[in-house]
């Protein structure tokens, strides 16, 4: 995504995650002039280096017109000339608040993890849950079962079309699901039944984090970022479980790097106004 950059430089936010590193260039104005994913891969800062380099080509601009920068994601303390290393939950409610002001719960699943985030009526993280101990529902969660269904991990969201859902998945232990879905393609249960289990079983622990998080919840608004709100059938597995809909923006996976650019901006604007 790019547009023309207006005068007064431009702000950076980077999100650096387990799969992908993520990038959001801003305009003094506030406006998105690019944004940018690079897989990770082994070595952060080459990640770091290339989705600059990418978002400075989309926004036509030279890193010098690059005023701040701010970073985010486990890998933020590997961004060089930084003005400061700010937490996932504080970048990607941000970034929501900007993008969606009404909502008031945030669902973040990523490559490694997966987090709910409470948003005060003013857009602040007034409560949170998550979960960093195992990769179940996550992307590498995803990543795992597309393999064993011997498919492309972008065709998932829409493969339980048509699905009834009379196959659940009964574990989210990443190894003991694969040897599950294994199972079940062993005894011809259809894809599209499967992966509507996977994505209804990543739906209840999703619920379960929500219930962790705000107990009552019923009728506030639901947004989704994160890598795997770009998968249909998650998405519409959890608005049917939670009965809501949920709020999805057009680059899910760049939230966190938009909150940071968010940041760069707000920070450099109140250095300059103190100056």
């Amino acid at each position: 995504m790019a547009m023309t950059v207006r005068s007064g430089g431009c702000f950076l936010g980077i999100d650096i995650g387990s799969l992908s590193c993520d990038a959001v260039l801003i305009d003094a104005a506030g406006c998105v002039a690019a944004s940018g994913v690079v897989p990770t891969g082994a070595k952060n800062r080459e990640a770091i280096a290339r989705v600059t380099a990418e978002v400075c080509r989309g926004a036509g601009i030279g890193p010098g017109a690059i005023l701040g920068v701010v970073s985010t994601g486990y890998g933020r303390d590997r961004v060089d000339d930084r003005l400061a290393a700010v937490t996932e939950i504080t970048c990607h409610a941000r970034g929501m608040r900007h993008l969606n002001p009404a909502a008031r719960i945030l669902i973040d699943i990523g490559g490694q993890d997966s987090k709910c985030i409470a948003l005060s009526a003013a857009g602040s993280v007034a409560n949170f849950a998550m979960n960093d101990k195992c990769a179940a529902g996550t992307g590498r969660f995803l990543e795992a079962m597309a393999r064993a269904l011997g498919v492309d991990i972008d065709e998932l969201g829409s493969l339980d079309e048509g699905a009834r859902g009379s196959h659940a998945i009964s574990s989210m232990c990443t190894v003991f699901a694969e040897s599950e879905v294994v199972s079940l393609i062993a005894d011809g249960v259809p894809v599209n039944e499967i992966v509507l289990g996977l994505h209804r079983a990543i739906a209840g622990r999703t619920v379960s984090l929500l219930k962790r998080t705000i107990p009552e919840h019923d009728g506030l608004g639901v947004a989704m970022s994160g890598g795997v709100a770009r998968n249909g059938g998650v998405v519409r597995a959890i608005a049917a479980a939670i009965g809501h809909p949920v709020f999805v923006p057009e680059m899910p996976d760049t939230v966190g790097a938009l909150g940071a650019a968010l940041i760069a901006r707000e920070r450099c604007l109140k250095s300059t106004t103190a100056a």
